[in-house]
């Protein structure tokens, strides 16, 4: 399908999209941080998606897809699989458009956030396995009964959703030399770097991903997407396999310039740093933003750069072991 659209075409539905959301998300902060630039030599900006009421980005990508349904699939309700950003992204979504959502999840998942989802109104189901079960019974569902399976990447209007943190980045700096996003499944970078692309060419799209799960990088390093072994990290909100004929592949071969990997203990020095200096907890997939930052910041010396602080939901446990170290 993004072969179909072309990056002009998600374009103009990321323009769509920076309306079709207010007043639902945020359009959050681009903060200049003065301690990182004066560490770094660059001129550093973090942009502060953490900040957005689901604690995450992906409340843009949600709001925009369940914003873009007809009267029968929003009277039908969605499904989606998911416990973390995600999911409560689409709870939250629903939850102020008046759509019933039902979120499918594996049954080992947090009850913090299991909580979380259906604070926000959504029915849980929970199913035995790993997650990806939880995602096959959700699309079985969702077929079965005419719902509107959301997905958190693989999907148009998720992504063009997405991309109006570019948009933003740019109506709120022009003159940005280079944005650091962490990449898990494209949809993020896919959008805000198709954003990038059109309104402000001359800014450097880079790829931030942890040495311990780097699966699109792999796929865009070999032209395809493959399987690779992944382990644990910090950056959870990144990891897991991309998608077979995701949409995002084509559009992040399109869109990134540069790609940077990080170690565990670069992502937790670099929460630790944001802690310290910011007073912010942020989670790993945005400590690996600014990780891919810093390890960059010679090449970037004197210049503009900006890391996208994608989320907050850690728990507090993990935060504070990683940043105790």
């Amino acid at each position: 399908m993004a072969r179909e659209v072309g990056v002009e075409g998600l374009f103009q539905k990321i323009v769509a999209a920076h309306a079709a959301i207010r007043p639902e998300v945020s359009v959050t902060p681009l903060d200049f941080s003065s301690a990182l630039s004066a560490s770094t030599g660059c001129d550093v900006f973090l942009k502060c998606e953490h900040l957005q009421p689901t604690g995450s980005f992906k409340l843009r990508g949600a709001t925009n897809k369940l914003a873009h349904l007809d009267d029968a699939e929003r009277r039908a309700g969605v499904v989606t699989a998911s416990t973390g950003n995600h999911g409560l992204a689409v709870a939250r979504a629903g939850s102020r458009l008046g759509i019933s959502v039902t979120v499918y999840v594996a049954a080992s998942a947090s009850s913090l956030k299991t909580a979380a989802i259906r604070a926000l109104g959504a029915t849980l189901v929970s199913v035995d396995g790993p997650p990806i079960a939880a995602e096959l019974r959700a699309r079985e569902r969702g077929e079965r009964e005419g719902k509107v399976y959301v997905s958190p990447y693989n999907d148009p209007q998720v992504v063009a959703g997405q991309g109006t943190t570019g948009v933003e980045l740019v109506e709120q700096n022009g003159e940005l030399d280079a944005v650091f996003i962490a990449v898990g499944g494209g949809g993020l970078i896919g959008g805000a770097g198709t954003a990038l692309k059109r309104l402000s060419p001359k800014t450097r799209v880079v790829g931030v991903w942890p040495e311990n799960s780097p699966c699109m990088l792999r796929a865009l390093e070999a032209g395809r997407i493959v399987d690779v072994e992944e382990t644990a990290t910090l950056s959870d909100g990144t990891a897991g396999a991309v998608e077979a004929r995701s949409i995002t592949f084509p559009i992040c071969q399109a869109v990134i310039d540069e790609t940077v990997t990080v170690t565990e203990h670069q992502i937790a020095a670099a929460m630790r740093r944001i802690a310290e200096t910011e007073r912010w907890m942020i989670e790993g997939a945005a400590g690996a933003a600014v990780a891919g930052m810093i390890k960059s910041a010679e090449r970037y010396k004197g210049r503009k750069v900006a890391a996208v602080l994608c989320g907050r939901n850690i728990a507090l446990e993990t935060f504070l072991t990683a940043v105790a170290g």
